[in-house]
């Protein structure tokens, strides 16, 4: 809801309807206080001019503008000077003057009120009327204030409520960035140190170096979505963890940014996975290469296979964890699959 929503609606609201209050309920009232005037030829003019101003006060174009303003005027004092002091005239003229309060800010509705009540007292009305008319119409200007300056404390109840649901949401999301991230460092040095309980020197030092730069971030001064990361050494992490017996061919990978390892990195779980739970065989192979400026990522299988356009539209496995996962990351998922065929995932980096 933008800000000023609630005041703002409440506003238009007064001003759709008072118009409309107005004209109907002045009319209803001139209907029984036209019989009170003896002269019929008189009484049928001032009821046209109530109904010529209650449409005024009705029609959408008209309605809430200085043209209904001046019909309302013209009635409240054409029936206040024609019928004098009678019940007629001075609910008309109270009607009008509580609902002009309003519409209309005081430099209008105090000349309008003022130059009514002396229409009707100069037609034989009480003196006492200037007060009856001043304390309705104060009361009505203070009640409509009273809801425009609620409905301006709703509005900022509101935003607080929207700020602090947004610092909830960007704390959660920092939160949750930063459990990847060491989950990402995690899978970057057990590898490192798999390497070396391997026995194998060469390297050792390269990949040791590269780890503590991500772990100090040693690099530049760069926040976590800008570091480059080992997405090597995280996959082959994936590939220990998985119970399938995994084929894989590995070329030279270049360092990726922390957000886009992620994605490749849940993207493989969740097609491994996928293969151990629907494919019906225990291999699966994974091809890692490096493509123009980014990086291809495959996942095959041998097993059944499915029709990719078959599967229904609440089952987000392919959908939310590989192809809006990809995408999210400026990446591309594709699933090419036919049942008796096998299942071959591409992923790339980026989306060219």
């Amino acid at each position: 809801m933008p800000p000023g929503a609630v005041e703002s609606g409440f506003r238009l609201a007064v001003g759709r309807f008072a118009g409309p209050v107005r004209g109907i309920g002045l009319a209803v009232v001139s209907v029984f206080g036209v019989l009170a005037v003896p002269d019929v030829t008189e009484g049928l003019g001032l009821i046209g001019v109530v109904l010529v101003a209650g449409v005024a006060d009705c029609a959408p174009r008209t309605r809430g503008t200085v043209v209904a303003l001046g019909f309302a005027v013209v009635r409240a004092g054409a029936v206040c000077a024609a019928t004098g002091p009678t019940l007629w005239a001075l609910n008309v003229l109270t009607i009008t003057a509580i609902t002009l309060q309003w519409e209309w800010p005081l430099k209008v509705t105090v000349p309008v009120t003022a130059g009514l009540v002396a229409v009707f007292i100069a037609a034989g009305g009480p003196p006492i009327t200037i007060l009856r008319v001043l304390v309705e119409c104060a009361l009505a200007r203070l009640a409509f204030l009273l809801l425009v300056r609620s409905a301006r404390r709703v509005d900022v109840l509101r935003a607080r409520q929207a700020a602090l649901e947004r610092a909830e949401l960007l704390a959660a999301e920092r939160r949750r960035r930063e459990r990847e991230y060491l989950a990402l460092l995690h899978d970057t040095a057990s590898a490192t140190f798999l390497l070396v309980g391997g026995g194998t020197v060469d390297g050792v030092s390269d990949f040791a170096r590269r780890d503590l730069d991500v772990l100090t971030g040693a690099s530049g001064g760069q926040g976590l979505d800008d570091r480059l990361v080992d997405v090597e050494s995280s996959l082959r992490a994936v590939v220990e963890e998985s119970p399938l017996a995994v084929d894989t061919r590995w070329e030279h990978v270049p360092l990726l940014p922390v957000p886009v390892t992620l994605a490749l990195v849940r993207a493989v779980r969740e097609a491994m996975a996928n293969v151990e739970r629907h494919a019906g065989v225990r291999e699966a192979g994974l091809s890692v290469a490096p493509e123009s400026t980014g990086l291809v990522v495959t996942v095959t299988d041998t097993g059944h296979g499915f029709d990719p356009a078959a599967v229904p539209e609440h089952r987000r496995g392919i959908r939310g964890s590989l192809v809006e996962r990809m995408a999210a990351v400026g990446g591309r998922a594709t699933v090419d699959s036919r049942p008796g065929e096998g299942t071959t995932v591409r992923l790339a980096w980026p989306r060219g």
